[in-house]
């Protein structure tokens, strides 16, 4: 029925209007937020985030928040941060505690002789939005800015308190504000559990949707140091006993090292469910792994392809290597670093102790150069899936909405470590063939940007009338 679609039809006609036609307000007002932040540089060398903090802060207090309840706080200089706080009608004892909302104002580097055009200039272009931070994560940012104001506007007052923290050094640097926030003020952002639109969302697949992600849990970021030192010598006068030859061969077993097979509730569920997405052999494979993850030949299949087999395990791979000091002399150092991704409730030490073992070489001195932050997966709150499914459902009928685990890492690891379970949600469906997020030429599709902007603002009403 005409009626049952009506605003959202009326939506995309407007978006299909030419150029010079208006959006709709709440299109407008996210398309303006959302070129603000892109023209903000925050890049960790010579970015601004409190720049960025302060404009979006500029608009709440514009549209009428309380002077307390928009603070920016500023833990280091260009490295400052939001916190805006939205009042509930139930603030009384016993009452549900709030719903954290999440994103990160910083965004990887990006160098405009590497680009088509300047990257930190705002552009639309054959359907797409292009600029630093269209994908990772500035199109979040604006999605949850704009439902805020727009919730504002229309006097909406949730059961319990909304709070939206944007933060810096999410992409790397020395103040993380997440960590920074449950480490001096927890107060701020104390919630029973919070949304990362850093995490999550649609995917595509030639063309068609094929199901909404939601992260529950992520892998954790350790790097290790190996070191060779010999004396060296002249390279006339070659020996068996070289840095360099140590180090390669230690590294050539751990290209042939595997580590165990670790599936837990997120990752079963995630094969169980993606294998009615998926034909032939492959969904037979991610049924069988699910149910018998000792299955070597199931794993191995799945293995081949570099998703499955970082979802299927740990995995600990070299990415830097450097050896001796010049071109007429045997080496006196060799090193590399070894980056894992380690599977939610494994150990450091245990990791340390596997690389030592598949080293296997007493001349190779393993050290750690990032350790790990533990980050245990998210138990499934009923509540949250409950809302993503029924949101998706309205937006996109039909659709799956699929746990899944990511293979990288987000804020998320901070606020899940002290104690608020955080969701990946968000609703951007972007090409699972054309992730561009720290790339070259990043870019959004408008209408994919359009659609996250209504689907964020009805998931936090949502949640909002349910808190929990």
């Amino acid at each position: 029925m005409l009626r049952s679609v009506g605003p959202r039809l009326a939506g995309a006609f407007l978006i299909c209007l030419p150029m010079w036609a208006q959006l709709a307000p709440q299109y407008q007002l996210a398309r303006d937020v959302f070129r603000q932040l892109i023209e903000i540089n925050t890049t960790d060398s010579v970015g601004d985030n409190t720049k960025a903090a302060e404009a979006m802060a500029a608009r709440f207090r514009d549209a009428g928040f309380a002077a307390n309840d928009v603070q920016v706080l500023v833990p280091a200089p260009r490295k400052g941060l939001l916190v805006v706080r939205y009042h509930g009608a139930s603030s009384s004892p016993g009452a549900a505690r709030p719903i954290l909302f999440m994103g990160h104002l910083d965004v990887v580097e990006a160098k405009a002789s590497d680009w088509s055009f300047d990257p930190f200039v705002f552009r639309e272009q054959d359907g797409y939005f292009y600029g630093r931070g269209t994908q990772d994560m500035k199109d979040g940012d604006a999605a949850l800015v704009t439902t805020f104001l727009r919730l504002k506007k229309e006097g909406y007052q949730p059961q319990g308190d909304l709070i939206l923290a944007l933060t810096p050094d999410e992409e790397g640097g020395e103040h993380n504000g997440v960590e920074w926030l449950v480490q001096n003020h927890r107060d701020l952002i104390d919630a029973q559990f919070a949304i990362n639109p850093d995490s999550g969302g649609g995917h595509v697949k030639n063309g068609h949707k094929t199901f909404m992600g939601m992260q529950a849990a992520e892998k954790v970021f350790l790097s290790f140091k190996l070191e060779v030192t010999n004396a060296g010598g002249h390279s006339s006068l070659p020996k068996k006993d070289n840095a360099i030859y140590h180090l390669a061969g230690g590294l050539t077993r751990l290209a042939a090292f595997d580590f165990p097979v670790h599936l837990f509730d997120v990752t079963q569920s995630y094969f169980e469910r993606i294998a009615n997405l998926t034909q032939g052999p492959v969904a037979a494979d991610m049924r069988a792994v699910a149910q018998d993850p000792k299955n070597a030949a199931v794993v191995k299949r799945l293995s081949e392809v570099p998703l499955y087999n970082a979802l299927l395990r740990t995995t600990c791979v070299p990415t830097m290597l450097a050896g001796g000091h010049a071109e007429n002399a045997l080496p006196q150092s060799a090193t590399a670093v070894v980056n894992c991704r380690v599977i939610p409730g494994e150990k450091q030490d245990d990791i340390e102790k596997t690389l030592v073992r598949v080293l296997d070489d007493s001349q190779i001195k393993i050290s750690v150069l990032t350790p790990a932050k533990v980050s245990p997966a998210t138990t499934m709150n009923p509540q949250v899936v409950s809302a993503v499914t029924a949101v998706t459902d309205k937006h996109w009928p039909g659709l799956r909405v699929i746990p899944e685990m990511d293979t990288g890492a987000s804020d998320g690891v901070y606020t899940q470590t002290h104690g608020i379970p955080t969701y990946g949600v968000n609703g951007v469906f972007l090409d699972e063939d054309d992730i561009r997020a720290h790339g070259r030429d990043e870019r959004v599709p408008v209408q994919a940007f359009y659609d996250s902007v209504d689907f964020t603002y009805d998931l936090v009403k949502t949640l909002a009338k349910n808190p929990g």
